[in-house]
């Protein structure tokens, strides 16, 4: 037996055994423990409601959502396609927005240094005060809770793609340099791709708060006549004591929230899928 012959034979015997959960589907891995998850809360909701006696209007059951579901559905599917489209572009909006404003101070140290302290105090600023100013400058509707969503969205995009653009290896911008590279072409060609990683985490992060801003934006700008958004049926709803509709209208921005997370996840897999740590599949 040659040298090569024994090191591999250690290496196999030095493998660890396959765990038993390795075999199962992995949608089955996947599936199963949330699907249980939600049996239980919904046993827990049904089990608190009958123990404490609580009365429809504070909280309502499992089969009162059924039946809400079944017959007012059309009553939440337009507000919610209503929040979706204001949330779309205000995500779009605010990631290019974002990366093309990034880009600019990641290549000007000036501008950096000029723009991004008010990135920061745009950032601080309570969108709930700043609100009714797009209200009297583009009335209420949908192009203010678009803009609401973008100023929300803006500034994980920004500052994550900054930080990515600054993190690329000192090595490789030594070597560009080197080479003769101008910095636009290390910019596009190097920094760039390099904080594909980090674009994504922002974008991640502006999915679930361009949501949130369209909301917030209705709760201040929303308009009826069958043309508001989800947060005019939660403010209604509210007033109304209609608490069936609330709990839906809170679970129809749940879905818009999840509907923009899994667009970008899958943007994810697909450019990164096959060379970045964070994408790459595991075992487990």
């Amino acid at each position: 037996m040659t040298v090569l012959d024994t090191a591999r034979t250690s290496a196999e015997d030095a493998q660890p055994a396959k765990s038993p959960r390795a075999g199962r589907p992995v949608a089955l891995r996947t599936v199963l423990p949330p699907l249980g998850a939600l049996v239980v809360m919904i046993a827990l909701w049904q089990l608190v409601i009958v123990a404490f006696d609580i009365p429809g209007y504070m909280l309502p059951s499992p089969m009162t959502m059924v039946d809400t579901v079944l017959h007012e559905a059309d009553s939440i599917l337009t507000p919610t396609w209503v929040t979706l489209r204001e949330s779309v572009l205000g995500f779009v909006l605010a990631g290019v927005v974002g990366v093309s404003s990034a880009l600019v101070m990641g290549r000007w140290r000036l501008m950096e240094r000029s723009l991004y302290p008010y990135l920061i105090l745009l950032q601080t600023i309570p969108i709930v005060a700043i609100a009714p100013l797009f209200v009297v400058w583009l009335g209420p509707g949908m192009a203010t809770n678009t803009m609401v969503a973008a100023m929300i969205a803006l500034f994980p995009v920004a500052a994550n793609t900054l930080q990515g653009l600054k993190s690329v290896d000192r090595n490789l911008v030594q070597l560009y340099s080197m080479a003769g590279a101008p910095a636009r072409v290390q910019l596009l060609f190097l920094r760039l791709p390099g904080a594909l990683p980090e674009i994504l985490t922002g974008l991640r992060v502006a999915a679930g708060a361009s949501v949130i801003g369209a909301i917030v934006g209705e709760f201040v700008a929303g308009v009826g006549g069958g043309a508001g958004g989800l947060g005019y049926v939660i403010t209604e709803s509210a007033v109304q004591l209609r608490t069936p509709q609330l709990f839906l209208a809170v679970f129809g921005a749940s879905v818009v929230s999840l509907l923009l997370f899994a667009v970008v996840v899958g943007a994810e897999r697909l450019l990164l899928g096959k060379w970045h740590e964070s994408a790459l599949p595991t075992d487990e």
